[in-house]
């Protein structure tokens, strides 16, 4: 897993630690169970503040994406399906806004959108 930090994002970088992590989490690049890097050693590895990492673990815990033994480190969790799903929904769902916008400045209509959808939905 490799995470990139924008400086220039208006973005907080706990937040797109915290964004990075969970989009792996939910496109299955992280599995349950895995092990993440520790809070010291992504910190060292992206030249940021162990409390920067430390609050972007904290979010993903809260969040239920993860789980954290002390001692052992943090974990991606297991047992939630429903909380994934609901991530991959969202996912979606942000996506398909992006090209629904993407298609009204390109003036494809909903019919012709509608199609592409299916289309790409059939070589699946």
């Amino acid at each position: 897993m490799e995470l990139l930090i924008a400086n220039a994002s208006d973005k907080p970088i706990y937040a797109q630690i915290a964004s990075q992590i969970q989009d792996a989490i939910l496109s299955g690049e992280l599995t349950e169970g895995e092990a993440l890097p520790s809070i010291r050693s992504l910190a060292n590895d992206l030249h940021i503040s162990v409390i920067t990492t430390k609050r972007a673990y904290a979010e993903l815990e809260d969040a239920g994406f993860i789980d954290t033994v002390q001692g052992k480190g943090s974990f991606v969790a297991g047992g939630n399906r429903e909380l994934l799903r609901e991530g991959r929904l969202k996912r979606v769902e942000e996506l398909l806004a992006q090209a629904i916008s993407e298609a009204a400045v390109a003036d494809i209509s909903a019919r012709e959108l509608h199609e592409m959808v299916d289309a790409l939905m059939e070589d699946d």
